[in-house]
């Protein structure tokens, strides 16, 4: 999983970068005005087609080289995964699916394409992509093809293009945050699980990872004089996971270890946030950092509730 996320994780950053020096519908719609060059802005969908098409094949190729060639290979097979991780794969998955269709969508306006069809070709493009990562899981014996991650593949998809379409906007987006969690005496567990660069823990250490909804409360209530860029941000995580389904597992010795005594928990967060797309800089530079950064939580005053429903204050939380 930590390899396919790395590659999903680059294939967004390469669209967001490209977006930020380049797309700005505005001036295609003053290029299409004042010089009536259809021809050249034919010329970008081609090579813009040509490009995502290259780039997002060969990402599956070398995913297929570098994760699936090790394996054995299998005949269709399905895997239930739903209990897996305490969902947080799934929500990784819709997460991906979002971000991948909006940025695929901006590409897309900026090359000249209609607004409702370059949100059908993002949406499209985000599924493809990600659904045949699963039928790479499907017929590989060590995995199988997960029914819920294709489902969290059309939900992630489905949130952004019913807001672009609903609301002309993205009224709550989605964001990511993490934090190096300790182990101790369990290290060389997370070491076997989740890696021990900064990167790859990041990427594959689920207890450390939280999800956000950040909803910009500007747009929902445009009467208010609060500002355009003020989020109030409702996040989801989880803790004491060491291991997909429950904490036991076979040491390298062949010792059995139990740890159930680490109660496996859920935890939901009440944040604030910043919108940086309401931001609008003069700098092509800023902006590519601002679209970057928009994908990410800031971290802030954070109130954490688990599932006792205990609920404790943090003054910095990402």
């Amino acid at each position: 999983m930590s390899t396919r996320k790395l590659i999903l994780l680059v294939v967004i950053l390469f669209s967001m970068k490209v977006n930020g020096v380049t797309q700005d519908t505005m001036a295609v719609q003053h290029f299409k005005t004042h010089t009536g060059s259809e021809k050249k802005l034919n010329n970008r969908k081609w090579i813009l087609g040509t490009v995502q098409t290259s780039l997002w094949a060969g990402a599956l190729i070398s995913l297929e080289k570098a994760w699936y060639s090790d394996y054995e290979k299998s005949s269709f097979q399905t895997f239930n995964d739903w209990n897996e991780w305490q969902q947080m794969d799934k929500i990784g998955h819709f997460y991906s699916a979002y971000h991948i269709n909006e940025q695929t969508t901006k590409l897309w306006e900026w090359a000249g394409t209609e607004r409702k069809k370059s949100i059908l070709i993002g949406g499209i493009s985000s599924l493809v992509f990600l659904n045949t990562i699963e039928l790479l899981d499907a017929y590989s014996a060590k995995w199988g093809f997960s029914g819920s991650d294709v489902v969290a593949n059309f939900m992630g998809t489905g949130f952004y293009i019913g807001q672009a379409l609903a609301w002309k906007e993205q009224r709550i987006r989605l964001k990511f945050s993490y934090h190096p969690k300790s182990y101790r005496e369990l290290n060389d567990r997370a070491n076997q699980l989740f890696g021990n660069g900064a990167i790859e823990r990041a990427l594959k250490d689920y207890n450390g990872q939280t999800y956000w909804a950040s909803i910009n409360l500007k747009s929902f209530f445009p009467s208010s004089k609060l500002p355009n860029w003020l989020c109030l941000s409702i996040g989801y995580g989880a803790d004491n996971m060491l291991g997909g389904f429950k904490n036991e597992w076979t040491s390298l010795s062949g010792t059995t270890i139990n740890r159930s005594d680490l109660q496996r928990s859920r935890k939901y967060l009440l944040s604030a946030d910043l919108d940086l797309s309401k931001l609008k800089p003069k700098s092509k530079v800023v902006k590519t950092i601002f679209s970057l950064l928009n994908t990410i939580k800031i971290p802030a005053p954070t109130i954490v509730f688990n599932n006792k429903s205990k609920a404790s204050i943090r003054f910095l939380y990402f």
